[in-house]
């Protein structure tokens, strides 16, 4: 009986621990488990199977092949390594003008583009203007180079070499290139000469605030072909090895290539280089005004209609009190919306459609005021406010041994030979700003003072690379 009922209560337990586990591991995971929701399922069969669109070419033979080596093969003769080399640690105590002392040179190098046979060479403005002397290398030979002359408003400067029978690079036109056109650009990237990139033209027209002049001129070819540091002064070319672009910039948080290079168009070049060969400066051709992009924020401040539905234009935004604009019958506020034939769409637009101008030129005027389309001609003029030719004056004394050029802050000096400036230690490329606290504008009063004056001077200017460097120093 005992035994009996021993088996009835282990056989009870058991049963208890059973159900125990089983509820333990089945119906209570299953309630802990996310809640599934419950669909009611349906058959559904598509009436058409989509497919994406396949376009094959009627002969895969015809497939353009991307091949720029007959590009490359035409241009990089044409492409040079520059060397820009300037004076730093200058010191001018009487023992460095004895014995030389205090002078220790820095080499820069850029890149340069063989635009006539006879030794004309383009290259970047920023890439010559601190310059003390230039040196082209080409074909392993090494050329003293004669800075013609510089337009900082593009960053374009040209060079001259005494050498004949240079294969001159193909001039194309940057009019008619197109956004996503392959390119290719031809430098000296970190001292590596010959170096050849690829890329497609990212956009055009780009203003990105780089140029510091008082009459800039930016309308860029943007490209993502990899330009680094030397590549400055280089060539862009299409594919057909035709230039259409000096490399100028990149934009870079690194100072390196990142995709965003820069170029100026070969058809602002043309002009630029052709005034200075012959002018020994670029005529610029100015409205007498400046505009900005027309867009819906520029309506508000201008009280314009902004609810048009394309903001196409440009905004005339300041006028000269007695300029070409004004004597027109333009007014603030007027959207100018083509210049003679070429429609106008930004402030970059606008100033290359100028810059392919002389003072004197007349142009028309298409523009819209209180919704009204009206046009007007326009009489461009020089920086001077007339039509006359911009001239350089530049004087060569033979006493002081230097040529003397009247520039925006002062006078230049340079080609410094034997005189009296070596003498005293005057740096080449020096700017005369002022002499004994007077300021000086004109190379005869140069001339002038240093012919008179006997005793203590106080010259004060600055040197090539900008930086002030006032001298002192006796005249007997």
């Amino acid at each position: 009986m005992g035994n009996m009922f021993r088996t009835i209560i282990v056989g009870f337990l058991a049963g208890l621990a059973g159900s125990y586990v089983f509820y333990k591991y089945q119906v209570r995971e299953s309630q802990l488990q996310p809640a599934t929701a419950s669909y009611q399922s349906t058959s559904y069969t598509p009436e058409e199977t989509y497919r994406p669109t396949m376009v094959m070419p009627s002969n895969p033979a015809t497939m353009e092949k991307v091949d720029f080596s007959d590009a490359a093969t035409k241009a990089t003769p044409s492409v040079v390594y520059i060397n820009s080399i300037t004076q730093s640690g200058v010191s001018y105590s009487y023992w460095d003008l004895l014995f030389g002392g205090g002078q220790q040179a820095q080499i820069s190098s850029g890149s340069g583009v063989i635009f006539t046979s006879d030794g004309y060479i383009v290259t970047n403005n920023h890439v010559v203007e601190s310059a003390e002397k230039i040196q082209v290398i080409y074909n392993k030979k090494i050329y003293d180079a004669e800075l013609v002359g510089t337009d900082p408003s593009t960053d374009i400067g040209v060079l001259k070499i005494k050498e004949a029978n240079l294969p001159a690079i193909t001039l194309g036109t940057s009019k008619t290139l197109q956004v996503g056109e392959w390119v290719i650009a031809v430098g000296n990237p970190f001292s590596l000469s010959s170096t050849v990139t690829a890329g497609i033209v990212s956009a055009k027209g780009r203003r990105i605030n780089i140029v510091e002049d008082k009459f800039p001129i930016e309308s860029f070819i943007q490209t993502d072909a990899a330009i680094n540091p030397g590549n400055s002064g280089g060539a862009l070319v299409n594919k057909n090895g035709e230039l259409v672009g000096i490399n100028t910039a990149i934009l870079s948080r690194t100072g390196s290539y990142t995709g965003y290079a820069f170029a100026v168009p070969i058809d602002i070049v043309k002009k630029v280089v052709s005034d200075l060969i012959k002018f020994g400066i670029t005529q610029k051709a100015l409205l007498g005004g400046d505009v900005i992009d027309y867009d819906q924020q520029t309506a508000l401040k201008y009280n314009l209609d902004a609810n048009v539905k394309n903001f196409q234009g440009v905004v005339l935004a300041e006028l000269d009190k007695t300029g070409a604009a004004r004597n027109s019958g333009l007014k603030l506020g007027d959207i100018i919306i083509k210049i003679d034939n070429t429609s106008i769409n930004s402030q970059s637009e606008f100033e290359e459609e100028l810059s392919y101008h002389y003072p004197g030129d007349k142009v028309t005027i298409t523009y819209l005021r209180e919704g009204k389309q009206a046009t007007t001609s326009v009489t461009l003029v020089n920086k001077n406010g007339d039509t006359s030719v911009i001239k350089r004056k530049i004087i060569n004394d033979g006493t002081l041994g230097v040529y003397l050029e009247a520039v925006e802050y002062g006078v230049k000096v340079y080609k410094i030979k034997d005189g009296l400036f070596k003498r005293i230690g005057i740096p080449e490329n020096y700017t005369i700003i002022s002499l004994n606290r007077q300021r000086i504008k004109d190379p005869q009063e140069v001339i002038d003072f240093f012919t008179r004056y006997h005793g203590r001077v106080y010259m004060y200017g600055i040197n090539a690379s900008k930086e002030e460097l006032p001298l002192q120093f006796m005249l007997q």
